[in-house]
């Protein structure tokens, strides 16, 4: 038997170890440390996330107790908290999330719900009660599609993919100088637009402004660029004309135009040939009616001429307009009150002498009936003169960008 001594023993080690100068010798290794991770502002680290939406006949008590938090909470919370958010007002198919400790017994921390897309209420459930908001960070990416239509705007926009409050937006953006009713195949549109993501998100919740837009429609190309003027954010040509006229182009959605305006037209129920000094919009029964442009209401009633129930509203001291055969009035609509652009006046009816639901609209200038398909809008207030410089250099960058694609 062997025996070794303990520098022999040190000897053997140093040399099955390589020695003590070796380059694999044994390195310390330092290890950061993990981020932490924070949802709603609130560190998660030591904390369960249990998400879930508000379902049919929920209430605040039934969503809280059943994660264990006492009605003594709920009630101070229903109580106390309104000021933050009124949770009498939570909506079916809102999430709401419940972050709660990793104890045996796990507790409901916090629960948070979620106002709409970006902003969001919590409600501290332990120790001193409380509630505060949030809001989650957004992100703007500038997009831009361009479609070719072959039966209808929306239709080509959809199949690009894309959200249909941008379609929206550009029937609002175009609505005194282009008639959607009369888009036909062939016609196309190209635009430059925000889109609103959450952070973190790759699916967009959104969109934000249309920086630009060209819509050629009957041959005719149309642009739109968004632009600040007398701090108020509007839409005008590459000239710098606004897009906004003192009218819109019709007065309502309609399905056809049943009858235009004519000196001589023989009338459908009487069968006997006089004017018609109006142009009749076919549309469903209660389709809403909307004033033209800003003005008084000046005349509201029963036309006993065969009109029915009747609005007519003075715009200035030029444009007076004649709405007939409405099924009834808005509410808050009387003689003397002040009207807006697109504010629903009246519903489409078949009162008077009438054959079927439609909108008999009339414009006058300066006291005389005239044609509203073949009239032209003045335009509202263009791009200031000390800000053309500034505006035609935004205009020709989208320009190019727009040509590119």
């Amino acid at each position: 038997m062997k025996y070794f001594t303990p520098f022999l023993i040190l000897l053997l080690f140093l040399v099955s170890c390589g020695g003590g100068n070796n380059d694999n010798s044994t390195k310390k290794t330092s290890k950061k440390c993990a981020e932490p991770k924070f949802l709603y502002g609130i560190c998660i680290d030591s904390l369960d996330v249990k998400e879930d939406c508000v379902k049919k006949n929920e209430f605040l008590a039934n969503i809280l107790q059943k994660e264990g938090v006492s009605y003594n909470t709920v009630n101070y919370i229903d109580r106390n908290c309104r000021k933050v958010f009124d949770v009498r007002k939570i909506k079916v198919g809102n999430k709401y999330v419940f972050l709660t400790t990793r104890d045996s017994i796990p507790t409901a921390k916090y629960w948070i719900y979620e106002i709409d897309r970006t902003n969001y209420a919590v409600f501290q459930l332990t120790d001193s009660i409380a509630a505060w908001k949030g809001e989650k960070e957004v992100i703007t990416k500038v997009e831009h599609v361009g479609v070719e239509i072959k039966s209808s705007l929306w239709n080509a926009m959809a199949e690009a993919g894309c959200d249909y409050s941008l379609i929206l937006e550009l029937s609002d953006i175009y609505a005194w100088t282009i008639d959607f009713f009369g888009i036909q195949p062939g016609d196309s549109c190209k635009v430059i637009f925000e889109e609103r993501y959450i952070a973190g998100d790759t699916v967009p919740f959104g969109i934000g402004n249309v920086l630009a837009a060209y819509f050629k429609n009957n041959g005719e190309g149309k642009y739109a660029f968004s632009y600040e003027n007398n701090g108020r954010m509007e839409y005008f040509d590459e000239n710098g004309d606004n897009l906004r006229k003192a009218f819109l182009k019709a007065p309502l959605n309609y399905r056809r135009i049943s009858s235009t305006f004519s000196e001589a037209r023989l009338h459908p129920v009487h069968k006997i040939v006089r004017p018609h000094h109006g142009v009749d919009y076919a549309a469903p029964s209660g389709t809403p009616v909307q004033s033209i442009g800003d003005g008084t209401v000046i005349a509201k009633g029963w036309d006993k001429k065969g009109g029915g129930n009747y609005l007519k509203i003075k715009h200035n001291s030029t444009y007076t307009t004649t709405y007939m055969h409405l099924k009834g009035f808005a509410k808050g609509i009387s003689q003397g009150c002040k009207v807006k652009q697109g504010q629903t006046i009246g519903y489409v009816g078949m009162t008077g002498t009438a054959t079927g639901p439609h909108l008999d609209f009339r414009l006058q200038k300066n006291g005389k009936y005239i044609d509203p398909l073949k009239f032209k809008s003045p335009s509202a207030e263009p791009v200031k003169k000390e800000n053309m410089e500034a505006f035609r250099h935004s205009v020709d960058t989208l320009i190019r960008v727009l040509k590119r694609h």
